[in-house]
């Protein structure tokens, strides 16, 4: 698939004043600091796109991009952050998991891992939470870049091994560094497929 256009369309914290309409939506989430602002970005070959910050937790937001007139993709507000208040997380939670449960439109649910991680409980966990409501989703391994290919492979086999604790069937996964554009045209061509499927 090739991006030729992008557009940021709104931000809202309220699953109720998203986009109307019947386009497929792509959302993306993850821990904070993931590479997922990075990785959106890289995608959509805009450097600006969604905004990267060194400070993990900025995205508190439902933001939606218009792609090629036809798709959107969403950027989710990163989870996990420690130094936030309960009261945050609560809102934050609440804000995920009510765009999560009731937006119909949503066609695969991104979650990003960083590759370079042991798998964590809170990924793990969400993870539970997603197979429990039938969450349609894919996994992104994110900065591969940082780790030999070597490397890279053991940790993603290491934690899929652990996914198979849980699970019969393994959710598609994909491998991605934001640096080198690796896993781009994988992850935009499951995207075109799910799209193409859903318009026959």
């Amino acid at each position: 698939m090739e991006i030729k256009s992008a557009e940021f369309v709104i931000s809202n914290t309220d699953y109720r004043k998203c986009p109307e309409g019947n386009l497929n939506e792509y959302a993306f989430i993850g821990r904070s600091n993931v590479g997922k602002s990075s990785l959106i970005n890289m995608l959509t070959g805009r450097k600006k796109l969604a905004l990267t910050s060194a400070t993990p937790g900025k995205t508190l937001l439902i933001n939606h991009f218009l792609i090629n007139q036809s798709w959107y993709l969403v950027d989710l507000p990163g989870y996990g952050y420690a130094q936030r208040s309960k009261k945050v997380h609560d809102e934050i939670q609440h804000i995920i998991q009510s765009y999560i449960l009731n937006r119909s439109q949503m066609a695969c649910l991104f979650l990003l891992v960083d590759s370079r991680l042991e798998p964590q409980k809170i990924d793990l966990e969400f993870l539970e939470w997603l197979g429990e409501n039938g969450i349609p989703f894919a996994i992104i391994f994110t900065k591969a870049d940082k780790l030999g290919h070597g490397k890279v492979k053991t940790n993603v086999r290491n934690y899929l091994q652990k996914l198979e604790e849980q699970w019969e069937t393994l959710p598609p996964y994909f491998i991605s560094s934001s640096e080198d554009r690796t896993g781009r045209d994988e992850i935009l061509n499951y995207i075109d497929e799910i799209n193409k499927s859903q318009n026959e």
